[in-house]
């Protein structure tokens, strides 16, 4: 006998990146910044631990909001902040789609799009990306309520142009969210969209690029309607009195995070052309790491588990289209450094 619903049965659920409980690894898994969050914001955060804890933060989170509309060059009424993005993507799939309705996203992308739908008992329509990595000309559904596009896109770390984002919200009668992650990473955006299209949402978040994956803070830009709608659906406090101080701290030091951002796109860059002299394919990233196809004769599987036991974690997806890559997450030069020496020493044994 069972007392969950019977979409809840089915479903699997998303498993999220192996968080390592003993020992001393390189973490190389999990998408998150070698270099820490700016001093302003541990600052911030011992501030604001003091008796107003014992209080509701702003249920709304106007401060915070108030400050990314001035560093984004929007307003304020077009923000919304969340417990991290995936809590707004779980606000968007609530506010929008219910049983049976149909929610699109391309493959392999994102897995908890995919958790989401089913959640909702939606309809889930998988996309195939092609090859390259673009979108499939089929990849608009008649009627779907949401479309989701990672973009730059994981695991993949490739970019759809914002011009080709563009002519599919013009296309499709539903919601467009367009999840921006790695934006920061990447040359193109979609932030400028949400003026041309009052279907687009764009996500943020500070875990990335800011160094907060810890603090769990995502923000949503879309135009007022949406914004609006969308905050009958959130929790009455999802966003706690020390992440909106971090946030508002973080947002003031731009410098940190863009010297941060420059040096883990050039060891991107060093990473990429270190594997591809190794014999591996890696797909042109616009992220904090790459994807990299393992040559023929390597298993991509048992590379993963030599690295683990070499206290190196990557991520390997027993996937459909994945099952023969590793993803790796950008760290230290250091770091990479030791995983391109053990790389070596494990392809030569053609492990």
């Amino acid at each position: 006998m069972t007392y969950f619903r019977n979409n809840i049965e089915r479903m699997s659920g998303y498993t999220p990146g192996e968080q390592p409980k003993d020992g001393i690894y390189i973490k190389l898994n999990t998408n998150e910044n070698p270099y820490p969050p700016s001093s302003k914001v541990l600052n911030s955060i011992k501030e604001a631990v003091n008796d107003s804890l014992r209080l509701y933060p702003d249920p709304i989170v106007t401060q915070a909001r108030i400050k990314i509309a001035g560093i984004l060059g929007t307003k304020p009424e077009r923000v919304m902040a969340g417990n991290g993005s995936d809590d707004l993507l779980s606000i968007i799939i609530r506010s929008f789609a219910g049983p049976g309705d149909k929610v699109v996203f391309p493959y392999p992308s994102y897995m908890l799009y995919k958790t989401l739908a089913e959640l909702q008992d939606a309809t889930a329509c998988a996309a195939d990306f092609t090859e390259d990595y673009s979108l499939p000309q089929d990849f608009i559904v008649k009627g779907a309520k949401v479309t989701f596009i990672a973009n730059p896109n994981s695991p993949s770390g490739t970019l759809i142009p914002s011009n080709e984002i563009s002519k599919i919200a013009s296309k499709i009668n539903g919601v467009l969210v367009i999840d921006e992650a790695y934006a920061d990473f990447a040359d193109d955006n979609c932030l400028h969209l949400v003026e041309k299209h009052d279907n687009i949402l764009v996500l943020r978040t500070l875990s990335k690029s800011y160094s907060l994956a810890g603090i769990r803070l995502g923000f949503c830009i879309a135009q007022e309607p949406l914004i609006q709608g969308m905050m009958k659906v959130k929790d009455s406090y999802n966003v706690d009195r020390l992440s909106i101080a971090a946030v508002v701290a973080t947002l003031d030091d731009q410098k940190s995070m863009k010297a941060h951002v420059e040096k883990i796109k050039s060891t991107r860059q060093y990473l990429t052309k270190s594997l591809e002299d190794m014999g591996f394919f890696v797909y042109p990233s616009q992220t904090n790491f790459v994807l990299a196809r393992c040559m023929k004769g390597i298993s991509a599987q048992k590379l993963y588990l030599a690295l683990k036991s070499r206290k190196i974690l990557v991520r390997y997806f027993n996937l459909r289209r994945l099952d023969d890559c590793l993803r790796i997450t950008i760290g230290t030069k250091e770091e990479i450094d030791t995983l391109l020496k053990n790389l070596k020493e494990l392809v030569g044994n053609k492990t």
